[in-house]
Order: C-alpha cells, then sequence, then structure tokens
C-alpha cells in the first residue's frame, strides 16, 4: 500500500486524485491533505478518507473546522501547514496540486524528507527549477509528472535513451479563444474565457490556457523535468487534446501518448508508477474521431508563449517574474480590474523592469515573487 499526502485536496487535480483512491483502496491510504478555504468539501474529505493531519488556509478557518473534525485529526493552516502535510513521516508519495508559486516551499520541503512527488504544480518548476533539481539529486527522490503533458512525455520516454531525444514536442488545445483573431478577443468576458473546449479546470489554469501562458509555463517545467534545451522544445496546436505530448528521436520516430481527456489517467500513473491499473475512463476510439488537427503555433497571436521561452532562456529569476506577475495578472482579470488583452500588458511591463538574479537563492526567489506580484498589482494600463 501506498500512503499519500495531497497538496489542494478541494481543487481539480486534488478530488481527481482522491477519486482514483477510491478507486482502488486497497492500494493507497490518504494520509494527509492541504485544502484553503472550502469548509463543507474538506469536512466530507476528512469523514471518508480519515487523514491523519489536515492544513488549511488561515487560523480563522481552522478554528471554524476544528468542532466539524475528528479530535484525533492534527489541524495546521498556512505555509507551515503545508510543510506539515508535505514531511508527515507515514507518507511515501506527496501530489503537490496547489495552485501558483506557494507549492515551491512545501515541495522541497518534501525532497528533503525523502518523499516521492507526483507533480501537479508546474509553478513550483518554473519559479525554482533549479533549486527543486539540484534537491532531486541531492536526496536520491523522484518527481513523477501529473500534467497531461509532462505524463505523456515521460511515457513517451520509458525504456528510451535521453541521447536519442531530438525534440519534445508539448501538444496545445489553443484555449477558449483559439478560433478568434486578436481583434476579436478586445472585448471577451470572464465567462467566454472560463469556457474551454476540451478539459474541465480551475479557474487560473482555463485563463492561462486561453493566453497559452500555461504552455509557457509547461515549457519552462519541461526544461527541468527532462534536462532538455529551450531549442529542443516546442509546441504544436491539436484542437482534440487527444494526443497529450510527443518525442521526436535523433532516427525521426515520433512516439505520441494518446487518450481522452481525462486527469485521472495522469493522475493515476504516477501514483501506481511503474505499474499500470485499471480505470474507469471514456476508452478512445480513433474511428470514431476520423480526423485529428494540428497547427502550427504563432507566437505573434500568443504572446505570453513567447514572454514564457524567452524568460526560460534568460533563467535566473525571470521566470519566477513571469509566473508571479502572471498569477497577478490572470487573479486582476477574473475580478474585472482588466480585459483580457490587458493580463499580457501587465506581464511585459513587470519583465521588463526587472533586473535578473542569475542563480537566486530561495530567500532571493521569495522577494523576487512578493516584489512581481507588488508591481503587478500597481501597474495601470
Amino acid at each position: 500500500m501506498k500512503h499519500i499526502a495531497i497538496l489542494g485536496s478541494t481543487g481539480s487535480v486534488g478530488t481527481q486524485t482522491l477519486e482514483v483512491v477510491r478507486s482502488h483502496a486497497t492500494m493507497y491510504k490518504v494520509e494527509a491533505i492541504a485544502a484553503g478555504t472550502n469548509q463543507s468539501l474538506i469536512i466530507e474529505q476528512v469523514n471518508e478518507f480519515q487523514p491523519q493531519l489536515v492544513s488549511v488556509a488561515t487560523k480563522d478557518i481552522a478554528d471554524e473546522l476544528r468542532p466539524h473534525i475528528p479530535q484525533h485529526v492534527k489541524l495546521y493552516y498556512g505555509i507551515a501547514g503545508l510543510i506539515e502535510v508535505a514531511t508527515i513521516e507515514a507518507v511515501d508519495v506527496v501530489v503537490t496540486a496547489v495552485v501558483g508559486s506557494m507549492g515551491l516551499k512545501p515541495t522541497l520541503a518534501a525532497i528533503e524528507a525523502g518523499k516521492t512527488i507526483a507533480l501537479a504544480n508546474k509553478e513550483t518548476l518554473v519559479s525554482g527549477g533549479h533549486l527543486v533539481m539540484e534537491q532531486i539529486k541531492q536526496h536520491g527522490t523522484k518527481i513523477l509528472p501529473v500534467d497531461s503533458e509532462h505524463s505523456a512525455i515521460y511515457q513517451c520516454l520509458q525504456g528510451e535513451h535521453r541521447a536519442g531525444v531530438d525534440e519534445i514536442i508539448l501538444t496545445a488545445s489553443g484555449g477558449s479563444f483559439r478560433d478568434k483573431s486578436r481583434a476579436e478577443l478586445q472585448h471577451v468576458t470572464v465567462r467566454d474565457a472560463l469556457n474551454h473546449p476540451n478539459w474541465s479546470m480551475g479557474a487560473k489554469i482555463t485563463i492561462d490556457s486561453a493566453t497559452m501562458m500555461n504552455k509557457g509555463l509547461e515549457i519552462i517545467e519541461a526544461h527541468w523535468l527532462f534536462d532538455t534545451p529551450y531549442e529542443d522544445l516546442s509546441v504544436l496546436l491539436h484542437d482534440e487534446s487527444i494526443i497529450h505530448s510527443m518525442v521526436r528521436f535523433k532516427d525521426q520516430a515520433v512516439m505520441a501518448q494518446l487518450g481522452t481527456p481525462d486527469m485521472k489517467v495522469p493522475i493515476q500513473y504516477a501514483l501506481s508508477y511503474p505499474e499500470r491499473l485499471s480505470l474507469n475512463s471514456t476508452k478512445l476510439d480513433l474511428a470514431a474521431l476520423g480526423k485529428l488537427h494540428f497547427r502550427e503555433m504563432d507566437f505573434d497571436r500568443y504572446p505570453c508563449l513567447k514572454m514564457a521561452f524567452d524568460a526560460g532562456k534568460m533563467g535566473g529569476s525571470m521566470p519566477t517574474v513571469l509566473n508571479a506577475a502572471n498569477e497577478i495578472a490572470v487573479q486582476r482579470f477574473l475580478q474585472g480590474d482588466i480585459t483580457f488583452l490587458d493580463i499580457e500588458r501587465v506581464i511585459e511591463q513587470v519583465l521588463e523592469r526587472h533586473d535578473n538574479i542569475r542563480s537566486p537563492n530561495l530567500m532571493e526567489i521569495e522577494e523576487t515573487d512578493l516584489w512581481a506580484r507588488q508591481l503587478a498589482k500597481s501597474v495601470s494600463l
């Protein structure tokens, strides 16, 4: 039996992780969960999965929650609580599914504690990839990717020599506005942006998909996960989200991982690796599909993706700034403070004002993250 902790248990990936656990109850035991503010769902999860330890966003929420969960369950809050969940002794695998750069500290703590990381929080590697990979090497543990694209690449590389890889190709759906021109994006609404054609995801990642920043963050994540130069990473538009990513080898053979758009597939693969378990999911019917469609990526149409490539190549603290500015810009859009196209303008302005730190330590990353957020909140357009 594998013993699991989940950071972000009430979010999209967290709840689907619990669905996988529910389907294989004799193989997995949830020992600890960290959530945010959804008290009713937290109570349901505690009652069903009986974890030893729970963490929530704030002390006030913890105080309100205490009478509704068993007294023997340890209750924490804030970043300290995330770290407690990530390092609990009973756990083998930590699923990091929180949204944003808050995942970095608990992930580093989990690695130091020798845990296997099932990584669904791409911002962790975007903000501190060099620190994370150094810790992975030092402590001899591993990262198993949960993002569908990185899981696909990981699966394609099983049994292959990395020296034989020529190119890693991430596929992108194009998001909610893939069929709109730049001119048509002037007056799109939050509701429009949240209407993703293929996937059911949280609000932030759905907006990132529409701007293509999500794919930019995934490019930076792939650079670290697969030790691949940015020149050997590319993005291909693929409307159906059936091919989740591909690897081209030096002999020009291309391996692709295909499947229906169901996040439980990569989640379960990360939890069961190296085994494969049965999954009650829709079977892929290629005959019924008939055709798959692909288009070349247009950086003029998706400037956020270009900014991500550029920030990744510059390295240092630039990806931290990119991620922090994007989180605030998306938040401002969701609140109605800025327009959809203003998201990229905010990010661009913050990047332009940053003096890059070549090899930042954790304190410098945190200070840079805070600086970028404050500036992104104040940028007027």
